[in-house]
Formats: structure tokens, sequence, C-alpha cells
């Protein structure tokens, strides 16, 4: 242990020495990521006379893996191997990551591996008191490409699977997109989500306001003199309506969803965004034999930013009708469209509400804490059942140590509030540990 303890002190030191001593901390830490991928030359190396050229070049495309738009804290490494082109014209990595969680509940288990506070029992089972849990989930494979051509600019193709199906063992897609210059197509983040905005947690859940859809979808997103991005998307909308097919049916989608974002970033991996998203919610009464389509919309503004070089802020909010399919507590049924009491065949959007503040403070570049505290409130405009989730809250106190470049461990003490409607009330509380190795 001792001489992991000097070799992760090592990586953090070498990653920091000839940076300025105001760097952020996170930044060395992706430093060093970045400097632990292997070259692995395809058709020859450079001449000397082109070396310099060629060497900033790969460090621009490795950067691109810790700076993208919208990656998560979770997310996976640059590969370890990374092929290269003589000319750094091209560039391929397949990497992944293995990572194992375990947590324990007490006190009223939730039943699920995510801790989420609209699954808190009300009134737990005597058999379920206590649990024990571990999961494989979050184990996944990517494979990306960076290039630059003379017709397309540049360029890159990403596909991700991840381990998260049925019993947190199936192999699924949970990425698969093309981006060219300012475009994107495929199947990726949704421009109403900002996941960089979100604080790092053990629990895969993560803050119960988290808007994070992911759907096939056509992006436009340019930026203006290194610090203004803008973009503009048609998305394949996934709605949640809750019909009886008694009164009510949902109508197959048929508009896409149109998402918007407005950016400013000071520095790589700092920014301040504001993002919206408009959808058509479609149902038919089988009373009245007539279709309606509701319109749904949420705006959502978030930022990430050092505040010191060692300090991070996390911050997001959002509000809408008509958008708590996108991500949240309210992700965990059906609450696009509700009904009206006393009105049969009809259906409304009902207003939610989210926010979440984090902090994280770096010891080393490679060791870290972090708190967050975060909300979801559901804001209906009729009267509801008692015994309904009005408000859910996360927070989550945490540590994370990069033992070396490739392999990182962290523990977590989570604790969660869910309240009804008729004022019930219940907590909830979980310590889980998780170990991740990439490559």
């Amino acid at each position: 242990m001792s001489r992991l303890i000097l070799l992760s002190v090592a990586v953090a030191l070498s990653a920091c020495a000839t940076a300025h001593a105001a760097r952020p901390l996170i930044d060395c830490q992706n430093d060093s990521l970045a400097a632990n991928t292997k070259i692995i030359h395809i058709d020859g190396r450079p001449a000397p006379e082109q070396a310099k050229t060629y060497v900033d070049s790969i460090r621009k495309r490795i950067a691109t893996f810790y700076y993208d738009q919208f990656r998560h804290f979770s997310d996976p490494a640059a590969p370890y191997f990374l092929f290269m082109s003589k000319d750094a014209q091209l560039a391929m990595g397949i990497g992944g990551c293995v990572r194992m969680r375990a947590f324990y509940d007490w006190g009223g288990a939730i039943p699920a591996s995510g801790f989420a506070p609209k699954l808190i029992p009300m009134t737990p089972s005597p058999t379920n008191m206590r649990h024990f849990g571990t999961t494989p989930a979050g184990t996944a494979l990517f494979f990306r490409v960076l290039g630059r051509n003379k017709t397309l600019g540049d360029y890159q193709l990403y596909i991700q699977c991840n381990f998260n199906g049925y019993q947190s063992r199936d192999f699924h897609l949970e990425k698969a997109y093309a981006t060219i210059n300012n475009f994107t197509i495929g199947y990726a983040s949704s421009t109403f989500s900002d996941p960089a905005a979100l604080p790092p947690t053990v629990d895969a859940q993560g803050p119960n306001n988290k808007i994070s859809p992911t759907s096939v979808l056509v992006r436009y997103m340019p930026t203006f003199k290194q610090r203004w991005s803008v973009g503009i998307s048609a998305e394949t909308p996934a709605t949640a309506i809750a019909d009886d097919g008694v009164n009510t049916k949902r109508v197959s989608d048929w508009m896409p969803d149109f998402a918007a974002l407005a950016q400013y970033q000071w520095a790589p991996g700092q920014h301040v965004r504001l993002s919206g998203i408009i959808r058509t919610l479609s149902y038919r009464d089988l009373i009245a034999q007539k279709n309606h389509n509701k319109i749904g919309w949420g705006v959502q503004l978030s930022s990430v930013a050092h505040i010191t070089d060692r300090l991070t802020s996390y911050v997001t909010g959002s509000y809408g009708h008509g958008y708590a399919g996108l991500g949240g507590d309210l992700l965990i049924g059906s609450y696009d469209l509700v009904g009206i009491p006393g009105r049969t065949g009809e259906l409304y959007a009902p207003a939610s509400f989210g926010w979440c503040l984090g902090l994280q403070y770096n010891f080393m570049p490679n060791l870290f804490i972090s708190a967050s505290a975060s909300q979801n409130r559901y804001l209906p405009a009729h009267a509801i059942d008692g015994n309904e989730y009005k408000w859910g809250m996360f927070s989550a106190v945490n540590i994370f140590w990069n033992m070396t470049p490739r392999m990182q461990i962290g523990a977590e003490l989570d604790l969660g509030w869910r309240h009804n409607f008729n004022g019930a009330q219940r907590m909830a509380r979980r310590i889980g540990a998780m170990c991740q190795f990439s490559f």
C-alpha cells in the first residue's frame, strides 16, 4: 500500500510540475490521465522536424476526451492504447472500464441499486429493513475515432456499450454518434442536458434532479471566439403519459422534441449554460373520441466552475411543464401528462422543479472529497391523492482516490428523504463503495 501511495503522489506531482500555481487541480489530474495514453503508430513515426507539431496534435486530440461538452464524471477515461497515423490526421482508440459497486441500506431498504428518493418505502416491510447489494452496472466498452479531413474538417465517431440492462448484466447500447465539425448525428446526450455540471457520486443514480436523456438526434452547435457556444437540435421523443386505457389513451409520438442551449465558457471545463426544450405530448380522449396535443417545455440553468485551484462548484436548476420524463425522480412513473380529477377524458402537463448544489475539494489532483444536495418537486395544478410523491431530496458525501491513473476507488454516504402530499415522510440511508479499472 505504501508503494501505491508513493506512486499516486508521484503521478500528481509530475502532472503539475510545469503548471502555473493557480492551475486547477482537476485539470492537473486530466493532464496525468492524458499522459497515460500509449501511442501506437500505424504507418510509421513522424519525421524529426514534424515531431513537435505531431506531439501538440496528439495532446489536443486526447484532451477532447476530458473536455467534451457533454462528458460526465463517471464516463470512461481516454483509452490506454491510441492508434495514431503518421501525419496525426487520424486517431483511433478502443477502451472501457470495469466498475464494481457495493452498497448497504438500513432502516428500510430502497428496492433498487440506484438510490432514488421516490423509491423510498413509506411502510417498509420488516423483511426488507436492511439490504446489502453489489452491481457491475457502469462497466463499459467504447470505440472512438478522431480525425481531420480536407473535405469534412474535424470529425469523430463514438460507440459506447454498458452493462446496465437486465439485472445490471445485459450488454446494451449507451451512445452511438458521429460529430462532423459543428454537427452531431446519432444516439447522444440531449442538448437539454449538462452532464458536466453534475457533481461526482459513487451511486449510479446521482442527484435526484438529474436531467439525463439520451436519444437519437441531429444537433448543430458552433462555438464563437472560443467562449460562446450555441446549439439547437431535433431529438427523438420518449414521452411518459398517465393514460388509463379507459377514458384516455396515449397517441404515438409524431413530432420531435426541439432543444436549444446558449453557453459561455471562460476556460476548458468551466461554463455557465442556459438550455431549454419544447415537446409535443399527445393523447386521445376516448369519451369524446378526439385527439389532443399538449405542449410540454422545460428550462435549465447550469454551471461548473473552479472557484479556486482546489475548489469546484456544480450548480443546476430546472423548471417546466411536462418534462418530467427527461430525468430526475419523476422519471420513475408517468408525469408528462396526468389526469384531472372529476374531468374524465382530460389530461394536462403538470409542473415540476429541481435543483442541485455540489462542491468538490481536491487535496491533490488525484484525491478529492465532494458533497452535494439536490431536490425534485412535483407541482400539480389540481387535487391529487395524498399518497402521491410531493418532493424528494438526495444528499451525498464522498471521497475519490485515483490510486493510479487507471484505477479509482471511492466511498460515499447517501441520505434521502421522501415527502408525500398527505404529510407522510420517510428517510433512507445508504453507504456505498466503488472500484473502477480503466483501459
